[in-house]
């Protein structure tokens, strides 16, 4: 049976075209600069493609509900290329007051999807991050994610509390996090796990500098160095004195 033309699997087609019809061929081959994986880009600057994806969503929002326009970026979300995932994300961007347990459990299985870590932080930090802090209890998640064998898992279970520690929140939590991470040999769940300490630093020093100083002999330099990239540099100093190689 033919798909009906209003459907969130029409207007995702609609997307597409109109992402692909749009890139620059130029730009999309410096993209690919930015990433170790084989990236699938149309070349659109980020300013322009959040421009075109708020319309997109005023226009689909006059005539459907919430629940339509998340199963307009869930079919964008199963594509291959970069700006398609990151449409999906834009789309629901700054939605999380609408968004319930069932859009958490739908974002989550978006993590399965993940093909670079361009796609995971926009998905990891605008609209999981932000229900994570709105409703503590989905910091569960975060430890299921922890002992996953998948890196973008991994990486997730960090990225997600990074909006709780802007807010000097979920500090024990993210101790317990990063202390069972910092084995972790995978360089994208280091980054992400020194982002967060980096972001937990910045907002709460007086508790996180003491935190850092007691793991630098067993944290990877990557970790390290990027979670001391806010602190004085008095401090910094100290914490990097007696890095693990």
């Amino acid at each position: 049976m033919a798909e009906h033309k209003n459907s969130p699997s029409e207007i995702a087609a609609q997307i597409r075209r109109a992402l692909k019809d749009g890139g620059s061929a130029e730009h999309a081959a410096g993209v690919q600069w930015f990433f170790k994986e084989e990236i699938k880009s149309h070349g659109w600057y980020a300013a322009d493609l959040r421009r075109t994806l708020r319309r997109c969503r005023r226009e689909i929002l006059q005539e459907h509900d919430f629940e339509f326009l998340v199963g307009v970026a869930d079919e964008l979300f199963s594509g291959v290329v970069l700006e398609e995932k990151g449409a999906a994300v834009l789309l629901l961007e700054k939605m999380d007051a609408q968004c319930g347990d069932r859009e958490f459990k739908r974002f989550e299985s978006w993590l399965n999807r993940i093909s670079s870590w361009a796609d995971h932080d926009a998905l990891a930090h605008y609209l999981i991050a932000p229900m994570v802090t709105a409703k503590p209890e989905r910091v569960k998640s975060v430890f299921r994610w922890a002992k996953s064998r998948d890196r973008w898992h991994r990486r997730a279970a960090c990225v997600a509390l990074i909006r709780g520690a802007r807010a000097k929140r979920f500090f024990p939590e993210i101790v317990k996090l990063s202390d069972s991470l910092l084995a972790d040999q995978d360089d994208m769940v280091q980054k992400g796990l020194g982002w967060l300490l980096r972001e937990t630093a910045k907002y709460d020093p007086k508790r996180t500098v003491p935190y850092l100083m007691k793991i630098r002999g067993r944290a990877p330099r990557l970790v390290l160095r990027t979670a001391c990239e806010k602190v004085p540099s008095s401090v910094k100093g100290r914490i990097l004195a007696t890095e693990k190689a």
